[in-house]
């Protein structure tokens, strides 16, 4: 690899770092063609990214950014994980992790902020933006819903009390 591809895989990966909210630190030992493709699926589902990359032009490209504490974790077989929502990295590698024992969380962080591996894996059991949205709409269309059970309940027994009436009468 010549300086100008190095320069350019260090630009691409300090863009990388900059769109990203969290990024997650995984060694990953022997995996195979299928696993790493079925891995790099299920990151892509999740809106997440993932990357296997040289420790030393990783360290560089951190160096400067809001990432920059990561430079110690990247040591040994080392893969990065990043989306652009807060937990979509975290949660898609740590469940992988737990069906795979060849990746191993070392750590990561959010928005700047270090995590180690305890703090990936509880950032893992959050739940996801969209999921956090649709909670919200629920909430809030919840009372509409209530309120518009209410204004027809008297609507309802009014009816059926003349439809029972009408009933008495013909018989």
């Amino acid at each position: 690899m010549n300086r100008e591809e190095k320069a350019e895989l260090i630009n691409t990966l300090q863009a990388t770092f900059a769109a990203s909210s969290s990024v997650v630190i995984a060694h990953q030992v022997g995996l195979t063609v299928a696993e790493s493709s079925d891995l790099r699926a299920k990151m892509r589902e999740a809106g997440a990214g993932f990357k296997v990359t040289k420790n030393r032009i990783a360290k560089i490209a951190v160096q400067g950014t809001k990432d920059e504490a990561l430079a110690d974790m990247f040591t040994g077989p080392t893969a990065v994980g990043t989306s652009a929502d807060p937990v979509a990295a975290a949660k898609a590698l740590v469940d992988f992790a737990k069906s795979n024992d060849k990746v191993t969380i070392i750590g990561g962080t959010l928005d700047g902020e270090l995590l180690d591996k305890a703090g990936v894996e509880a950032l893992a059991t959050l739940p996801s933006l969209d999921e956090l949205r649709a909670k919200l709409v629920g909430l809030v269309n919840a009372p509409a819903a209530k309120l518009a059970r209410i204004a027809q309940a008297p609507a309802g027994d009014l009816a059926r009390v003349i439809q029972a009436r009408a009933d008495q009468l013909q018989s």
